[in-house]
């Protein structure tokens, strides 16, 4: 009986908070369907002040009192003529890209290329702290296409790779002036890869009928449901070997001393090989470059952020919950068990 009376229990729990959870996502939806989308906004921050700020908290627990007055007074004399140089100053703006396999975060990138070009002069800089392990051709194309703009204005565009830039993420950094990359970072991947399953035994050993129609020869080549055919195979992969056609040509218009040949086998290399390969410029990780810029430069970083409405916020806050309320179970689960 106390066996029956702590199942009934635990399953008592486990449909209610089944239950809650469609209440919750059936609100979340009607909120996200009456809700328009939260706009975004620009966020410029100067990074010489950050990178001050760093500075004048070390002095001053590593300094004494002296040696900090000094320090004052010698600053604020420095301040005096800085501002003056100030507008004659190169700038170097940095932004940041962390792509995923559908490339959505392309939609920040453009506005903040538009905002660097709308105020940048020949004498300034861009540098992308990029990272990416790739993922759709048309959403890397564009965001390589929003990159090649800013070489397009003649603005130096400078590409760091901390962790990885590979296939479509390699895509956008072949585009820059100068690529670096730290000494572990994955490099590469020139490739193209396409999969999907297919359950037509699966149906067909069920007794499912499934049923396309098309217009065109080649207007389905492959397909998850119905029975693929050998001349369908041969076009999917005639179609897979012209965009990579297409990605090498693009990788050699922007790297010509690189032998395109030797690197665009779908491999990838850790920063050093890669530098050897002719995929990178210098080793060398983002933090070092930025350093190497202050303060002879004025640094700023550039950020598109969407403003999230209340069904995202409420989406995020359900997440967390939910998260916390699965675990709980399963810990009950596994004594239940015991």
């Amino acid at each position: 009986m106390e066996f029956l009376y702590e199942y009934g229990l635990f399953l008592a729990k486990a449909v209610t908070f089944v239950a809650a959870f469609v209440i919750i996502v059936a609100s979340v939806v009607g909120a996200a369907n009456r809700q328009k989308p939260g706009k975004g906004h620009l966020e410029i921050a100067s990074l010489n002040e950050q990178l001050k700020d760093i500075t004048n908290y070390a002095r001053s627990v590593l300094l004494d009192k002296a040696s900090m007055k000094k320090l004052a007074k010698q600053q604020k004399k420095e301040a005096k003529d800085k501002d003056k140089e100030k507008q004659d100053r190169s700038r170097l703006f940095v932004i940041e890209f962390k792509g995923s396999m559908d490339a959505h975060e392309v939609e920040r990138l453009r506005e903040e290329v538009t905002a660097i070009l709308c105020v940048a002069e020949s004498q300034d800089e861009v540098l992308v702290k990029l990272e990416s392990g790739g993922g759709v051709v048309h959403g890397y194309g564009l965001a390589a296409a929003q990159l090649h703009r800013i070489k397009d204005k003649g603005i130096k565009l400078t590409v760091s790779v901390d962790k990885v830039a590979a296939s479509g993420g390699y895509m956008m950094a072949c585009v820059a002036d100068n690529l670096l990359a730290s000494r572990f970072a994955y490099i590469g991947s020139i490739g193209v890869l396409a999969q999907l399953p297919n359950f037509h035994k699966v149906l067909k050993k069920n007794d499912i009928e499934f049923e396309q129609h098309t217009a065109g020869a080649y207007k389905r080549t492959l397909t998850v449901f119905g029975e693929n055919t050998d001349e369908g195979r041969e076009k999917f992969r005639e179609e897979i070997e012209e965009i990579h056609v297409l990605f090498k040509d693009w990788v050699s218009e922007q790297r010509s001393q690189m032998d395109i040949e030797k690197v665009a086998t779908g491999e990838f290399w850790p920063g050093v090989k890669a530098k050897e390969l002719g995929l990178v410029d210098t080793i060398m990780t983002s933090d070092d470059y930025i350093l190497s810029a202050y303060p002879d430069k004025e640094i700023y970083s550039v950020k598109y952020s969407h403003k999230k409405n209340m069904a995202e916020k409420l989406g995020m806050s359900f997440a967390s919950v939910a998260q916390q309320q699965l675990m709980r179970l399963w810990s009950q689960t596994r004594t239940w068990f015991h």
